[in-house]
């Protein structure tokens, strides 16, 4: 009764607009109190913020979201997208494929997947209406396509799931390579498709000379050689993930200097926009810290994994229902949020069912993705609608063709675990 009545309390404050933090902070504080009484409470407060924001990997949070922002400094984004355009701009559907791997090389740099549907949304959305294409599906594909930045390294939902779940950061980053290759190519194929069954979905554009693909490609060469940096550290060992988040920093900054775009003014809103970010990451996980301890009291995981293991259910089953409840819960919560509330709950489970964390953790990664873009409060989506000044709802019809693709990558992904494992397996030979 007591559990129930403290997921109530929460549930009603995120209700109301509480700060997640904030919400889980006190509703668990609350159930402290009501299980251990203020002994317990006072002995949890005074411990359990500074044991979580001393961790030394949380270093490797504002790293990355300050090498993002400098990213974004330097005008990259365009660059990117001119790029992809170029490149794969004439075959049908071209400019949202594009758009896909504009998203996909954002993505790789940024880490966050609603500045990426931001950044997409003001770059490759007018691109894709100016030359004729249909409304619904060019918002639709910048809604996905912003949704890969969750997936591809340098992902921070990737990392504050190595936080919870206490497992390895550089194996988890390295873990969605493959997977975000598959993904991407699962929205260019969708888009193909689209355009095949009717044309006039997305004219064609006018071919671009083989001088200036190279001229652009040369461009982007600084961005390749950036994410080569951070992701190759990591797998051949040379850095910790850590480590290699300084590194891209640093790198980020020098590229935004040699393209000029560095002055005091830009320099402090780069640094204040990762100091909001990371505040905002930390406060998140202080509070379900103090969950956390509510739960372990309570032994709410421990009698979950028992009830479930006394079920004659295939694990195969069990893994369905629950990333089909992370795609319902994504419908309407903050990814991180979900990260926060179920990790600690669900990953005991995962590994009594014999399943890897690693594997796990991309696929939950992957399973957030749609749920960025499934109604009622898909946020990709209602930043798309935003920025293109269309209805929300036909953004998420335009959605709805990837939605479906995305369920098959899911099910290929937990049918051959190898794809996600085998890279991470490979690291540092």
């Amino acid at each position: 009764m007591t559990v129930l009545l403290v997921l109530a309390l929460l549930f009603v404050l995120l209700a109301i607009g509480t700060p997640v933090g904030f919400a889980m902070g006190f509703a668990g504080s609350v159930g402290l109190l009501m299980v251990g009484g203020t002994g317990t409470l006072f002995g949890i407060l005074q411990t359990a913020p500074l044991s979580t924001v001393s961790a030394y990997e949380l270093i490797t949070i504002p790293m990355f979201l300050l090498m993002a922002d400098l990213v974004l400094l330097s005008g990259v984004a365009d660059d990117m997208f001119k790029t992809a355009s170029a490149w794969v701009g004439r075959i049908p559907g071209g400019l949202g494929m594009a758009t896909a791997l504009a998203g996909a090389g954002f993505g790789a740099i940024c880490g966050t997947s609603t500045a990426s549907a931001a950044t997409l949304s003001s770059t490759s959305l007018p691109a894709m209406i100016r030359q004729g294409y249909e409304p619904k599906m060019a918002a639709g594909v910048v809604a996905i396509s912003g949704t890969l930045a969750m997936l591809i390294p340098p992902s921070v939902a990737l990392v504050i799931f190595g936080l919870l779940a206490e497992v390895n950061i550089g194996q988890l980053l390295i873990g969605g390579i493959i997977p975000a290759a598959l993904v991407t190519a699962t929205i260019m194929a969708t888009i193909y498709f689209l355009v095949w069954q009717d044309p006039s979905r997305a004219p064609r554009i006018e071919p671009v000379s083989w001088r200036e693909r190279f001229s652009l490609l040369w461009q982007v060469g600084p961005m390749a050689l950036l994410f080569s940096l951070v992701t190759g550290t990591i797998y051949l060992g040379v850095a910790t993930p850590t480590e290699a988040s300084a590194l891209g920093a640093a790198g980020a900054l020098l590229l935004a200097i040699a393209k000029g775009r560095v002055t005091p003014g830009s320099l402090y809103k780069a640094l204040l926009s990762a100091c909001h970010g990371t505040c905002m990451i930390v406060t998140i996980l202080v509070g379900a810290s103090i969950f956390g301890y509510f739960f372990t009291l309570t032994h709410v995981t421990q009698d979950l994994v028992a009830w479930i293991g006394s079920l004659q259910t295939s694990r195969w089953v069990i893994i369905t229902l629950i990333l089909f409840g992370y795609i319902v819960l994504g419908s309407f919560m903050d990814q991180i949020a979900i990260l926060v509330l179920t990790v600690p709950i669900v990953l005991p489970l995962i590994k009594t069912l014999g399943f890897d964390p690693i594997w796990f953790g991309v696929i939950k990664i992957v399973t957030a993705e749609v749920g960025m873009i499934t109604p009622p409060v898909g946020l990709n989506c209602f930043i798309v609608a935003r920025y293109a000044k269309r209805p929300v709802a036909e953004v998420f019809h335009g959605t709805f063709p990837h939605f479906i693709a995305h369920l098959i990558a899911i099910a290929i992904l937990v049918a051959f675990p190898s794809i996600i494992l085998w890279l991470p397996s490979q690291m540092g030979r």
